[in-house]
This record gives structure tokens, C-alpha cells and sequence, in this order.
């Protein structure tokens, strides 16, 4: 199993991905005090060691990835879908093409 980063930087991602989502009034929803509760609650001190610690942190860092992915697939949707029909030139500028142009003017380039 890969290793898991720390469960502070877990919590900040956590709550990074919130203020993204929310905008800077992310404190007062429901889901940061639920986040911040549950890190608080299964804080390990020096004295016991549990596996429910760990599943929580497994738990924590695959809902990280899940807020990060999806904020990254809706900005890829809005940049790549729906948006018509596109001429071929803005096509080819997309995945970083420019269309051939014939030297010496035949008459069907632009």
C-alpha cells in the first residue's frame, strides 16, 4: 500500500478544496465543521495506537483525491465541452496545431 501522507497536510488539502468550492465563507458550512470534528475526534495521542485511526485517515485521503478530482474534471469539462461547433482552425489550436497553409497562393487558403 502506498504511503499516506500526513493527516495535517490531509486536512488542509480537505479544507482547500472546500474554500475552492464554497469561496471564503467555507468555515460556516456544515462540512467544515463535520471535517474538523472528525479530525479531532481520531487525533492519536502518544498513548494508544487503533486501527480505526488509520481507517480514518485512508478514509480522509480518498475523499481528498475525490474533491481534487472532481474540481479538476469540471474545469476540463467547461474548457472542452459544449461549446458548438468549432471552425477546424480553433480545433487544431486546441490540442496545439496550426493548419497547413500552401505556399505561393493556389487559391484555397484564406
Amino acid at each position: 500500500m502506498a504511503t499516506l501522507s500526513s493527516p495535517l497536510r490531509v486536512c488542509r488539502g480537505i479544507l482547500k478544496e472546500l474554500r475552492a468550492l464554497q469561496g471564503p465563507s467555507y468555515k460556516q458550512s456544515l462540512a467544515y465543521s463535520y471535517v474538523m470534528d472528525q479530525f479531532r475526534k481520531n487525533k492519536v495521542t502518544g498513548e494508544r495506537y487503533c486501527r480505526a485511526q488509520q481507517e480514518a485517515h485512508h478514509a480522509s485521503h480518498t475523499y481528498l483525491c475525490l474533491l481534487a478530482s472532481t474540481r479538476s474534471h469540471l474545469a476540463l469539462h467547461n474548457l472542452y465541452h459544449a461549446k458548438g461547433e468549432r471552425s477546424p482552425e480553433e480545433v487544431a489550436g486546441l490540442v496545439g496545431l496550426r493548419l497547413p497553409t500552401q505556399p505561393g497562393g493556389k487559391g484555397w487558403e484564406k
